[in-house]
């Protein structure tokens, strides 16, 4: 089935000029096409294979005994069985403000139109930070969870699972962030007398974005320590969300780490004048932190060393320190010392409250999961300073995710990594960047590990290139015909809802990704069908010693990747939507 498009724009004369030298696939005359309920849900470009918008014509050449022939043939492939266990779901990143500072769903009218939207398209479920400054800010274990009752009986009533995650960090101060909910106040509070809670970096600047994990297993917060606290928070959340969880709507959760939610340190803080692509700073300069590196390095016959002074600013280069340059101190005994010290602090931080996690929703049909940023600039240098500073010891000859994810193969729970839309070649040369590259190291080493993966896309994009890249990194292999794909990412999220996002010619894009992602299968609301076996959450394994986690630190090849998906959304009309959007801004 093929079209093509005219212009008719006044000023031309009303004369039509063709744009293409070839006919062009129309897409959304069968996409979709699942009898009448489908094609009432149609919207612009789908009007008897007749289109017009302001100017545009988009005139089927195909007879509708041909459509109907493409239907019927669609409609018999829809539910390929074989097809299925390529399908891998997707879900939307809702609005950070979906419930608001004052606890309520905010726009709930727009939201709900949103949702609908969504699920039209055909997505699996969303995703919503559940902040612990909104929840538990009127006092110690004075939860109020009414908005997130509400929201979730929107999204619950819109057809759509739940991804609901643990943010005990503030929403403020990130690349993204849009809206500020700092954490609770009366923890605050204590911050004004004791400011080493926060995580500082070498000059002494607090950020009060998360606690230092300095603090995990310190009383400070009336009586109880932080870990107790996030604890506290998720029993508190699983008894006033016991009917969500009980009905199989909430499927996943994502416990929050650090900065962003993330298993990291805040190491480039916007807030503090950090700017892409400067290497950042170490944040462990709190009393609490010098104090256990102090003890570490004595217990390893070393009281004379100190922490980093030589490790520059937010801004630097690496080459601009005298830690990171050539034949630098991270090469030296005592910077090796610093750095294991530094990365196994986010290991047993991780750890550790993923077994409070475990205890919480021990029985509940959900899967656990933690998020890890994807920092890849200064990845094709031979010191990776930006990911060092971050906590992820990760070198040319040194693996800084697979022991995060060996550690998480003990709860069972999922590695979620971002970045997934980035390409080597959309990046400045100046940053040393290697997106790609970083993306496979990770993924394949969860694989090697055998957990599952899953992933987002680290900025908000509407083309067919970000699109396309999803998809390589979800099947690297492509798709299998006869059956499971040789690796599959376990789900991806898409970063965020907007406005932008359901503007016309972003959102025919975002169908087609989506459709591309459930490996041309319709939404199937039944995981076992593409073999996701969402069982019980049992007991978290033993602990794993620390000299076996390190040694998953030898690297390994990562997984063969394709060099393009075969799922790519410019076929079938993504092409047609990104030229429009391109000739007219207008329509999107």
């Amino acid at each position: 089935m093929t079209a093509i498009v005219y212009s008719t724009i006044g000023c031309l004369g009303g004369e039509k000029i063709r744009y293409f030298d070839r006919e062009i696939p129309l897409i959304n005359s069968i996409e979709r096409a699942q009898g009448a309920n489908r094609v009432r849900r149609r919207r612009r470009f789908e009007d008897d294979a007749l289109v017009f918008g302001y100017g545009i014509m988009v005139r089927s050449t195909t007879s509708p005994q041909a459509v109907a022939s493409d239907i019927s043939t669609m409609e018999e492939e829809t539910y390929n069985e074989k097809l299925l266990a390529n399908y891998v779901p997707i879900y939307v990143m809702l609005p950070l403000d979906a419930v608001t500072a004052e606890n309520v769903v905010g726009d709930r009218d727009n939201l709900e139109k949103q949702l609908k939207e969504l699920r039209e398209a055909g997505i699996d479920g969303v995703m919503t930070d559940v902040w612990w400054g909104i929840v538990e800010s009127k006092g110690p274990k004075q939860y109020d969870w009414s908005g997130y009752r509400s929201l979730f009986k929107l999204v619950q009533d819109c057809g759509l699972k739940m991804q609901a995650i643990m943010s005990f960090h503030q929403c403020g101060g990130n690349v993204g962030d849009v809206v500020n909910i700092p954490i609770p106040q009366w923890v605050r509070d204590i911050g004004e007398s004791d400011p080493d809670i926060f995580y500082t970096n070498r000059k002494g600047n607090r950020n009060p974005e998360y606690l230092t994990l300095g603090v995990d297993n310190l009383p400070l917060f009336h009586g109880r320590t932080a870990v107790e606290i996030y604890r506290d928070y998720m029993h508190s959340f699983r008894e006033n969300m016991l009917e969500f969880l009980e009905a199989g709507f909430i499927i996943d959760i994502e416990v929050g780490l650090g900065p962003a939610g993330e298993l990291r340190f805040p190491s480039y803080p916007a807030s503090q004048g950090w700017v892409f692509p400067g290497i950042g700073e170490f944040q462990c300069y709190d009393k609490y932190l010098k104090g256990d590196f102090k003890e570490a390095a004595t217990i390893a016959g070393h009281p004379e060393w100190e922490l980093p002074e030589n490790a520059g600013e937010y801004n630097d280069t690496p080459d601009a320190t005298e830690f990171f340059g050539s034949n630098g101190t991270y090469l030296t005994e005592k910077g090796k010392f610093f750095l294991t010290w530094y990365s196994n602090k986010l290991l047993s931080h991780g750890d550790q409250i993923l077994e409070e996690a475990n205890r919480a929703f021990l029985g509940y049909k959900v899967v656990l999961a933690i998020k890890v940023s994807g920092i890849h600039w200064w990845y094709k240098t031979e010191n990776h300073a930006a990911e060092l500073t971050a906590g992820y010891y990760n070198l040319n000859d040194r693996d800084g995710y697979r022991p995060i994810a060996r550690m998480l193969s003990r709860h069972r729970a999922i590695f979620n990594f971002t970045c997934l839309e980035m390409r080597d070649s959309e990046q400045s040369a100046n940053a040393k960047s290697g997106p790609q590259e970083l993306v496979q190291q990770v993924l394949s080493g969860g694989w090697r590990e055998n957990i599952e993966v899953a992933g987002e896309n680290a900025l908000s994009r509407y083309d067919s290139a970000a699109y396309d890249q999803i998809l390589l990194n979800a099947r690297p292999n492509g798709v299998n015909k006869e059956g499971p794909p040789k690796v599959r990412m376990y789900g991806v999220t898409y970063l965020r809802l907007s406005s932008d996002l359901l503007q016309n010619a972003n959102f025919n894009l975002f169908k087609i990704f989506v459709k591309k992602m459930h490996a041309d299968q319709d939404y199937t609301p039944d995981p076992e069908k593409y073999n996701h076996h969402v069982v019980p959450l049992q007991p978290s394994k033993p602990k794993i010693p620390i000299d076996d986690l390190l040694d998953a630190t030898k690297p390994i090849k990562p997984f063969p990747w394709d060099k393009e998906t075969d799922m790519s959304v410019g076929g079938g009309g993504g092409r047609l939507f990104s030229f429009i959007g391109r000739i007219f801004p207008w329509f999107r």
